[in-house]
């Protein structure tokens, strides 16, 4: 928290997690996904999840399908997501849980693909990984008790809801993405909860 009388930029920074040079990671992570898209049609197609191409060995993709994105505008809006979940949970893990937390997603995500959704032969996007970290950041806010986790459970279990009863998408929206990477962040986050729970009464016992 920042100290009274500090700047009004440094409460703002510090209200959207960005202070203490945590602006530095987010802004590296927003690079590499532009990058990425800037290298053209050809790299995307060579990591975005395709289910020919995996089956033939490229099991990569099961990863590098979620940083490449179909045009600017799909990776723009990722990265407006990316800095929301940011501002709401960026402190509720260490990075390395982040780490844990977001390769998990992918791999949910792309299994689920694989496994549960057959018809699906294609993917691109962060959006499933961000429903991934939205779900983690949630389980740990309960974990806290924090103010706002009725409401942050109200809101994403409402627009997983909708989006699996409609089956209502924008073109090229895969919504069982979306489902696969929030079962996988409450999955993992309840893990990494219940081991710092553990840690916590160790080291107060």
């Amino acid at each position: 928290m920042p100290r009274n009388g500090a700047n009004p930029a440094t409460r703002i920074l510090a209200a959207l997690q960005l202070d203490r040079g945590l602006w530095i990671w987010l802004l590296l992570i927003e690079m590499l996904l532009a990058i990425l898209s800037a290298l053209g049609d050809e790299v995307t197609m060579g990591l975005r999840y395709d289910r020919g191409a995996i089956a033939a060995g490229g099991w990569w993709r099961l990863l590098t399908a979620h940083a490449v994105h179909l045009d600017a505008h799909h990776l723009i809006l990722n990265e407006l997501g990316l800095v929301l979940m940011w501002s709401l949970f960026a402190r509720d893990y260490c990075a390395v849980e982040w780490c844990v937390i977001v390769l998990a997603g992918a791999l949910a995500i792309s299994c689920g693909l694989w496994w549960l959704s057959p018809g699906v032969g294609w993917y691109v996007g962060a959006s499933g990984v961000l429903h991934t970290i939205m779900a983690a950041g949630t389980v740990r806010h309960f974990a806290l008790r924090a103010w706002d986790r009725w409401l942050l459970l109200a809101c994403f279990g409402g627009k997983l809801a909708f989006e699996q009863l409609s089956r209502r998408a924008a073109p090229f929206i895969v919504i069982d993405a979306h489902l696969y990477g929030a079962l996988a962040g409450f999955a993992v986050g309840a893990i990494l909860c219940w081991r710092m729970a553990i840690i916590h009464h160790r080291d107060h016992a």
